[in-house]
């Protein structure tokens, strides 16, 4: 069976609404638009540890290597505020997690859901192929996002739109079809705002659509393995997974989501509040490693382990001066990878005491 452009794109819009889908667009699988910078990126080394990067950089410039077949790319983002997929009896309440985290691993939901897309367009096109993917896979998404007709790339690096904003993740079908796709670009909108810039706690965002992954706050307390450098560590605040602040001091989100999106560097709490995240981190603290990988499994912060779950409370613990998890806090100042930033969140936790 077969289907007319014009049909093919009514049959995913009803399929998009169905599946949660924001909004959709094709791209033909050309060399990316951005390769070039993204390959400057990685050779000034702005992507940290992340080697698989500059691993898979090949395959993002050209797909065919690794899809031989592959002619054409639907790109598809679902929002994730309020979070489609939110985690059962998720133990972190207080904890300042980024917004995207808050629920189960996208990698995981989000790519079922196009996997159930792709055996839909298979019964269409038995002869075709049809590749669900997301982050996880080797593309760069943000250029086809941008091809595809879903927003533009801000000036914070993330592709925004001007009714959805930015807080959607972005997926992808590869397909051996050659898609019809007359997509015009997304104006940008960021014109002379600063925003994002100015408000990065670590100046992570060294000028405008660059991002130096070793100091944002997401790197340092997500995909680093290593404790983060002094002199970032009280700029980290109180986000214990991930950073929004980019994102949500964004005009275009705070227009889309009218007002809904803290921009607080630390968060107010009450005392309840107060009370609860000491709870919360103490139960990080004392927790052996397997035991919270096992409680936080199918959520994103399980991708931190033990040990960065460990780390991210006791930067929190410090920069919030929770003198009541000095005890705690001691019992890591022996910890072969932990002791230390231990011994330095005691001694940020001594000054606070002075303080009180």
């Amino acid at each position: 069976m077969s289907l007319k452009n014009e049909e093919l794109q009514k049959f995913l819009e009803a399929k998009s609404q169905e599946l949660g889908f924001s909004h959709f667009g094709a791209s033909p699988l050309t060399r990316p638009l951005s390769f070039e910078i993204y390959q400057s990126w990685l050779n000034e080394g702005l992507h940290g540890k992340m080697e698989y990067l500059a691993t898979h950089a090949p395959i993002k410039e050209k797909p065919q290597t690794k899809w031989p077949k592959a002619h054409s790319a639907l790109v598809f983002a679902v929002p994730y505020f309020p979070h489609p997929m939110p985690a059962e009896g998720f133990p972190l309440k207080q904890a300042r997690v980024s917004l995207y985290a808050q629920g189960y691993d996208y990698h995981l939901w989000f790519k079922m859901k196009m996997q159930t897309l792709c055996d839909e367009l298979k019964s269409l096109w038995p002869d075709e192929e049809f590749v669900p993917m997301t982050d996880s896979s080797p593309v760069l998404e943000r250029d086809l996002a941008y091809r595809a007709g879903l927003g533009w790339v801000g000036k914070n690096t993330c592709v925004i739109h001007p009714k959805k904003g930015s807080l959607f993740f972005i997926g992808e079908i590869y397909s051996s079809l050659a898609f019809k796709a007359e997509t015009i670009p997304v104006h940008d909108f960021c014109g002379t705002c600063t925003r994002c810039i100015d408000i990065c706690p670590t100046q992570a965002i060294t000028e405008e659509r660059k991002l130096d992954a070793r100091k944002c706050i997401s790197y340092l307390t997500i995909e680093s393995r290593e404790l983060p450098p002094e002199d970032l560590r009280e700029k980290i605040g109180d986000w214990f997974f991930g950073c929004d602040l980019c994102q949500t001091v964004c005009p275009w989100n705070q227009k889309a989501f009218k007002n809904q999106l803290s921009i607080e560097l630390v968060q107010n709490k009450s005392a309840d509040e107060a009370t609860a995240l000491e709870e919360e981190l103490r139960w990080i603290l004392t927790s052996s490693s397997k035991g919270l990988e096992k409680s936080l499994a199918g959520t994103p912060l399980s991708r931190a382990g033990g040990f960065g779950l460990k780390r991210n409370a006791l930067i929190v613990v410090a920069n919030r001066g929770m003198l009541a998890l000095r005890t705690e806090v001691e019992a890591l100042v022996d910890h072969p990878k932990l002791g230390e930033l231990a011994q330095w969140a005691l001694g940020r936790l001594t000054m606070a005491s002075l303080q009180n």
